[in-house]
């Protein structure tokens, strides 16, 4: 992986990690209902999740890559369709959704554990990461070095945005306003269908 490699999937991963999700209203409504400490609790949550994710993605892809030889570009082909379709779909949704403050006092462990869970029930995220690594990561020649570089990338990336999305939540009390919301969709769909895009053909190339 070159530090290009890793820039590229630094702001992809950042944009991404912005779109208004699950995660996102997890966080924030942490922030807004129990304050900051709470809300930055399940963002490292959300990260740690995410970071499991990562580690079964590479994992697996690298053995899929190893046990599928010259034919793995099949693979590739099946993560990039998916992700334009990803793309498409969140293109079209287009549509922010406003927090709900939970209820009630909670500790920073339960708060850590309300953004692991939140991300560990989302099965669609191995599925995603299977899909959208392979245009940063060079399967065939997978390192330690790579694996850290990915790791870093997702924990400043994600935990940088959903910090922010705490801070902001803890000191504004909303989320984010419609407009910013439908922005940041038409954006992370840009940037999936170009990930997208790139994986097919470099599977087109290889195969």
């Amino acid at each position: 992986m070159t530090f290009g490699n890793w820039l590229a999937l630094f702001g992809a991963m950042a944009v991404l990690a912005a779109v208004p999700s699950v995660s996102v209203l997890t966080v924030a409504a942490r922030s807004v209902s129990d304050g900051f400490a709470h809300g930055a609790a399940a963002a490292m949550g959300v990260v740690v999740g995410d970071v499991l994710f990562i580690l079964l993605a590479l994992f697996g892809l690298a053995l899929l890559a190893e046990a599928m030889g010259d034919l793995f570009f099949l693979v590739k082909y099946l993560g990039g369709a998916y992700l334009v379709w990803l793309g498409t779909v969140l293109w079209k949704r287009g549509r922010s959704t406003q927090a709900r403050p939970a209820d009630g006092a909670a500790t920073l462990k339960s708060s850590f554990m309300t953004g692991l869970l939140v991300t560990l029930g989302d099965q669609k995220a191995v599925v995603f990461y299977l899909g959208f690594l392979p245009a940063f990561v060079e399967l065939g020649t997978l390192s330690h070095p790579d694996i850290g570089a990915v790791l870093a990338s997702a924990v400043l990336a994600v935990g940088g945005v959903k910090l922010g999305y705490a801070y902001a939540a803890d000191k504004a009390g909303i989320l984010i306003g419609a407009k910013l919301g439908s922005t940041l969709n038409g954006l992370a769909a840009c940037v999936l269908v170009a990930v997208g895009v790139f994986i097919l053909a470099q599977a087109w190339q290889h195969g």
